[in-house]
């Protein structure tokens, strides 16, 4: 069992920045796929961004690639996600995931075993 716990999230200007953290209590964290997905009102979960077991390899939805960066530290048991020049449409709850699915990355909920609880990030017009 994977308990997974993410910060960082709030309240921020169109044009602005927020980190969010992703803590895990697992013993062999870095054997683990992570990833982070959003979800608003109304609509399906959607896929943000995965990172390898390593950390050498990401991969990113279109809708953030280049104002989003996913990363990982391995001994703090922690996945990063550094959001930067963020619009109203990224308003969503964003959420950890981890899955020990033995590709190299999935961008579908359904392939992740483990969820956090959520984070709240709004982002005002």
């Amino acid at each position: 069992q994977v308990q997974l716990v993410e910060s960082g999230g709030g309240l921020v200007q169109a044009g602005g920045s927020l980190r969010l953290s992703c803590a895990a209590s697992a013993r062999t964290f870095s054997s683990y796929i992570m990833a982070w997905f959003r979800q608003s009102p109304g609509k399906e979960r959607e896929f943000v961004a995965t990172i390898s077991r390593s950390g050498s390899s990401t991969y990113y939805a279109d809708s953030v690639k280049g104002r989003f960066t996913i990363s990982r530290d391995n001994a703090k048991n922690t996945v990063y996600v550094q959001m930067n020049s963020l619009k109203p449409e990224d308003t969503a709850v964003y959420y950890c995931s981890s899955t020990s699915r033995m590709g190299l990355y999935y961008t579908a909920p359904s392939d992740y075993y483990y969820w956090g609880q959520g984070t709240q990030v709004t982002v005002s017009s």
